[in-house]
């Protein structure tokens, strides 16, 4: 075993989905972006021997004692794999303390951050190095537990800290933009469930398999075209493609009042696109904009009933 160091710590960002929420879970590529304004930060230290492995969740109040099998709860199994895959078994002297900025159930990953936060504190307080392939394989484990059925979107944006082209089993692209673009993000105030919106588009594709087969489609296209925008730096076509992207989730029916409100308020303020971000039904909205717009945008936003503003640069490098 390697020799233990007195405390470690591992970050993870946030996380927005630009396109193809929803379709990436039926093999559609969708593109994803780190959102590095808001971070988890997991700590590991030395506790008191004889007290066991603790996970200690500061912004829940929650403090647990791993146990000598896995958790259905999504801290303590995070732990757990973690511990597993670097072969060390549950430690009897050890505090795993995390912490998050990443709003929870508003689509921009709160459970992957923290969870990716933890991997990489374990990993460096017993001197072992993971690359970001395993720390992504290792919290898709933990997402299931927070998803259902997660696309594996989420964990793989988180723990790369770069944006994704992905589909689902088949396809995990880093690449970057041509030109930097800001998009803001307003929150709309409301939980979103990830797993409950996943289990009802389930149910209606299930009910409904060619509509949604041609809206998946169409999404995935979407996506497809919004990635060659990025890498041609047409900013334009960048908001086009989201705007033709909410358009679709609204058929989908996984929009919402607040979210179409917060839509158009961004779009008559000057913005060049606006889209629901991650499962929807709440959650947040992007919203492209320039420098002469993203005051204009932000107000409007905040007039029509955002709760909290983010502001991201998406990169213009992949390296």
């Amino acid at each position: 075993m390697s020799e233990k160091k007195q405390k470690a710590v591992g970050t993870a960002p946030g996380k927005a989905i630009l396109f193809g929420e929803h379709a990436v879970v039926y093999g559609r590529p969708a593109i994803a972006v780190p959102v590095f304004e808001v971070q988890a930060r997991a700590e590991v230290e030395l506790g008191e021997l004889g007290q066991g492995t603790v996970v200690h969740a500061k912004d829940l109040g929650l403090r647990l004692i791993l146990t000598d099998g896995p958790s259905d709860n999504p801290l303590c199994a995070i732990v757990w794999k973690t511990l597993a895959h670097l072969e060390i078994p549950p430690q009897p002297d050890i505090v795993v303390s995390v912490e998050s900025t990443v709003p929870i159930a508003r689509g921009l990953g709160s459970g992957a951050a923290v969870s990716t936060a933890i991997v990489r504190a374990l990993a460096s307080y017993f001197g072992k190095r993971l690359t970001d392939r395993v720390i992504s394989d290792l919290v898709y484990e933990a997402e299931q537990l927070y998803h259902g059925t997660p696309s594996g979107i989420d964990n793989t944006v988180v723990a790369f800290g770069k944006p994704v082209y992905f589909v689902r089993g088949r396809t995990l692209e880093i690449f970057g933009a041509k030109a930097p673009f800001t998009l803001t993000i307003a929150d709309t105030g409301i939980l979103s469930a990830t797993k409950d919106v996943v289990s009802d588009v389930r149910r209606a594709y299930e009910n409904s398999r060619s509509q949604y087969e041609r809206l998946f489609d169409e999404i995935g296209q979407i996506a497809q075209e919004g990635r060659a925008a990025m890498e041609s730096g047409d900013i334009q076509e960048i908001g086009h493609l989201m705007n033709r992207n909410h358009a679709l989730l609204k058929e989908i029916d996984v929009s919402c009042p607040e979210l179409d409100r917060l839509a158009q308020a961004a779009l008559a303020a000057g913005a060049l696109g606006a889209k629901l971000s991650g499962a929807g039904r709440g959650g947040n909205l992007l919203a492209l904009t320039t420098p002469e717009t993203r005051e204009q945008v932000e107000a409007s936003l905040r007039a029509a009933g955002a709760k909290r503003i983010i502001v991201t640069e998406v990169s213009s490098s992949c390296d």
